[in-house]
């Protein structure tokens, strides 16, 4: 049997080449077969004929009949473009894959108008759910086109406590970078360097928290905080200025792997060591930390992780707050 280039190959025709019924056909590719007792010989006959004739099924007919459009929303800031966060995609993309679902990514660029615009996008397609994505972890106030809909916050948490969401666990990540210090017996007088003011950003109130506890709990205090934005220059400047004034700390825990980078540059110009005189924590765990002399043991984010685990709330109607494990990735720095 030939079939034209020019249009779609149907479950009829995969019916006529297999020469069973399309009923029978259609309870075969949907793994229903059993419902039917249909023979395994007429079960092989009907999957070579959809192989041979390169069929691939009718989503909106499916959707119509099942409810479902097998598709994903995807509502974000600036997930896509940012370098690491991406990941929290990938990895999203192959846990829909897994459960036989694709992702529909609209990205907002932090505009409001943009972003009820995919909202409304999203509802229209009929998607099975929606994740909404920061690329920082905060805490935000829920869209009111979403408060009603299937919805998991990716990367953030809702302010009312109502919406599922999955977010990295910030606090315990801060008592890891503690603890990596502690065990290595440089858990004197310890700093941290840079600082959050913003009360609705997550990582850096929940990473000091996290390393104030945990130093306490072992006996030990924190020596203090060089405040700095989280970037490289301001890190270099500030830690300079700090050399230049006090004794060296020795230990130093960067809340992230820029602020790692400019540290360690003003580190070397006033001639103190790593891990020598000086052991450094930071986090992110992303590549920035491992191309650092020597590389940085940095506390990392679970970005594949994170992206998986939602989609696979969303799709099970898990309902609640998780809170993934920040794992250390060890380096020469401490």
């Amino acid at each position: 049997m030939e079939i034209s280039q020019a249009r779609r190959v149907t479950l009829s025709d995969v019916a006529t080449q297999a020469g069973v019924s399309v009923t029978t056909a259609s309870y075969i590719l949907n793994g229903r077969s059993e419902q039917m007792r249909i023979s395994e010989e007429a079960a092989i006959r009907v999957r070579t004929a959809a192989a041979a004739l390169s069929y691939r099924p009718n989503r909106n007919a499916r959707s119509l009949r099942t409810a479902s459009t097998a598709a994903i929303g995807v509502i974000s800031d600036h997930v896509a473009s940012g370098q690491y966060a991406s990941q929290m995609l990938s990895g999203a993309s192959a846990a829909a894959r897994d459960g036989d679902h694709v992702l529909v990514i609209g990205e907002t660029e932090g505009d409001p108008a943009v972003e009820s615009k995919l909202i409304e996008e999203m509802l229209d397609r009929r998607v099975d759910g929606i994740l909404y994505v920061r690329l920082t972890t905060a805490e935000i106030s829920v869209p009111p086109l979403l408060q009603q809909q299937r919805v998991v916050l990716l990367n953030c948490t809702d302010l009312d406590g109502i919406v599922s969401s999955v977010v990295p666990d910030e606090y315990e990540g801060g008592r890891t970078a503690a603890l990596a210090l502690i065990e290595a017996g440089r858990a004197e007088r310890v700093f941290v360097i840079g600082e959050d003011p913003d009360p609705f950003v997550i990582p850096g109130p929940e990473r000091l928290r996290g390393i104030t506890d945990g130093l306490e709990l072992a006996g030990h205090s924190l020596g203090g905080v060089i405040a700095c934005a989280w970037s490289v220059v301001p890190a270099y400047t500030e830690t300079l200025a700090f050399l230049d004034n006090n004794a060296p700390p020795s230990s130093v825990i960067c809340l992230n792997d820029r602020i790692a980078m400019g540290a360690m540059q003003a580190f070397a110009e006033r001639d103190v060591t790593v891990p020598g005189d000086l052991a450094v924590v930071s986090f992110d765990g992303s590549e920035l930390a491992s191309w650092l002399r020597p590389r940085v043991s940095s506390v990392a984010i679970p970005y594949a992780d994170l992206g998986a685990v939602a989609v696979e709330m969303l799709l099970r109607g898990t309902t609640g707050a998780r809170r993934l494990p920040m794992p250390l990735v060890l380096g020469e720095s401490i």
